[in-house]
C-alpha cells in the first residue's frame, strides 16, 4: 500500500463533483454522513455552498504517485463568518478597527454543520501521520498563497485537535450538549436516572403534546415522501423568519439528500388532523443520531422538545446508539438529560498581533468554557444516590 513517504501530488479541487465519490468516501469512512461525497457535493450543486454564497470550495486532495486519492480536507475559501457556529465576528471586527482585513479567510469544516468529525481525511492502509502532516501543511500553504488573514478548522476530532496544536495552531474550546446512551433498554429507563422533579417535568411535556392531538413518527428511507420534503422545507424557512437569518439551504439540497441518503435519514414527523405541521431532521451516523434542523407551523406547546430531543432519545435506544447531538447551544438541554460537552477548534492567523490578541483570547475563554462545564454538570437533572425517588 501507498504510504507517507512516496512521491505525493498536493492538488486544490474546486468542485467536489470532480473527484470520484467512491474515492472521497474510502478516505471520510463511512461513520459520519457529513463526511460523505454525497453530503458535501448536495450543498455544492444544489447552490447551498458555492461562490455564490461566499463558500468556494478549495477541497485539498492528496494523491500517490498512481494518481488515487489517499487523503483530502474539506476546505472553503469564506468572505463572511455565517454558517460556522464556532463564533470570530469579534475577532474580525477588532482586526478590521485595526486597519486589517480579516476577509477572506479559509475554513476547514462542514458548511452549517456544527458536528465533530474528521477534517484529516486519509485513506485505510496508508501513513496516517505522514499524509495529515502533509494536509496541515498543504492548508497553511495555501492560506499564505491566498494571501488570506487566518486559517479556522473547526469541530475536529479531539485527536486532530491536539495535531493541528502541536503544528502552531492556537486551540479553542467550546461546547454542546450530547444525550449519552447508557445502556438503556427504554425512555423509562433514562427518566429512572434523573431526580424526581425532572422526571415529572418530562412525563408533563410528553403528555401535553398527547393530549393536544399532534400525532409523531419518525421517518426513514423510502418512508419519506417528496410531500414530506415539500413540507419540511416550509418548516425550515418558516425557522429562519423566526430567526431573521438567511436560508443557505436550498429545497434541492433536502431533496438531494433524500435521494442520496435516504437510509441514513431520520424525519421526525408531526400531524395534526392529518397536516403536517412540524419536522425534525436527524442524520444516522455509525454510533450517534445527529440532530440537524427543525421548523414548525402554528404554535404547539413543547413540541419543540418532543420532536428534537425525546424523539430522538426513543430512537437512539431503539437503535441502540451511543449517542444524540442536538445542533449547537441550548442551555435548556441539560433539563433534558443532555449533558454538556467540549468541543474544538484550531486556528492559523497570519498577522502576529492579530495571533497574540487571539492566543490570549483562547486561554482565557477556556477556563470559562471548562468552569461553565462543571457547573452545568454539577446542576445536571440526573439523581444522586440518595435520592430516593427513582
Amino acid at each position: 500500500m501507498p504510504d507517507g513517504r512516496d512521491p505525493i501530488a498536493v492538488k486544490v479541487v474546486s468542485r467536489l463533483c470532480d473527484i470520484a465519490a467512491d474515492d472521497w468516501d474510502a478516505c471520510a469512512g463511512t461513520d459520519d454522513p457529513f463526511l460523505s461525497h454525497a453530503f458535501l457535493s448536495t450543498l455544492e450543486e444544489s447552490g447551498s455552498a458555492n461562490a455564490e454564497t461566499g463558500w468556494l470550495p478549495q477541497h485539498l486532495a492528496i494523491e500517490d504517485p498512481t494518481g488515487r486519492l489517499v487523503a483530502a480536507s474539506p476546505l472553503y475559501l469564506k468572505n463572511h463568518s455565517y454558517g460556522e457556529y464556532v463564533f470570530d465576528w469579534g475577532w474580525a471586527d477588532a482586526y478590521e478597527r485595526a486597519g486589517g482585513s480579516y476577509y477572506p479567510k479559509l475554513q476547514c469544516s462542514v458548511p452549517f454543520t456544527p458536528v465533530t468529525g474528521a477534517r484529516l481525511l486519509v485513506r485505510p492502509g496508508c501513513d496516517r501521520d505522514g499524509l495529515e502532516a502533509a494536509l496541515m501543511a498543504a492548508m497553511v500553504e495555501l492560506a499564505r498563497q491566498h494571501k488570506v488573514s487566518s486559517l479556522h478548522v473547526t469541530f475536529p476530532t479531539r485527536r486532530e485537535f491536539e495535531a493541528f496544536g502541536a503544528a502552531g495552531f492556537l486551540q479553542r474550546i467550546g461546547q454542546q450538549y450530547h444525550w449519552l446512551n447508557e445502556g438503556y433498554g427504554s425512555f423509562d429507563d433514562f427518566l429512572a436516572r434523573l431526580t424526581s422533579r425532572k422526571r415529572k417535568a418530562i412525563k408533563k411535556e410528553r403528555r401535553k403534546v398527547v393530549e393536544s392531538g399532534v400525532e409523531l413518527k419518525v421517518l426513514s428511507g423510502g418512508d419519506i415522501q417528496e410531500r414530506h420534503w415539500d413540507a419540511f422545507y416550509r418548516f425550515y424557512l418558516a425557522t429562519i423568519d423566526k430567526k431573521w437569518s438567511q436560508a443557505y439551504l436550498t429545497r434541492e439540497f433536502f431533496f438531494g439528500i433524500g435521494e442520496q441518503l435516504a437510509d441514513r435519514i431520520a424525519l421526525v414527523v408531526a400531524e395534526d388532523g392529518g397536516r403536517t405541521v412540524a419536522g425534525a431532521l436527524n442524520l444516522i451516523g455509525k454510533d450517534t443520531l445527529f440532530g440537524r434542523n427543525w421548523g414548525c407551523l402554528g404554535e404547539y406547546r413543547f413540541l419543540h422538545f418532543e420532536a428534537c430531543y425525546y424523539q430522538a432519545i426513543d430512537f437512539a435506544i431503539e437503535r441502540g446508539l451511543a449517542r444524540v447531538e442536538a445542533g449547537a447551544q441550548g442551555a435548556h438541554k441539560i433539563q433534558r438529560g443532555y449533558q454538556p460537552m467540549q468541543t474544538y477548534s484550531a486556528h492559523w492567523i497570519a498577522d502576529p498581533r492579530l495571533r497574540s490578541a487571539v492566543a490570549h483570547f483562547v486561554e482565557r475563554e477556556r477556563d470559562a468554557v471548562d468552569y461553565e462545564i462543571d457547573m452545568l454538570s454539577e446542576r445536571g437533572p440526573f439523581r444522586q444516590e440518595t435520592d430516593s425517588g427513582a
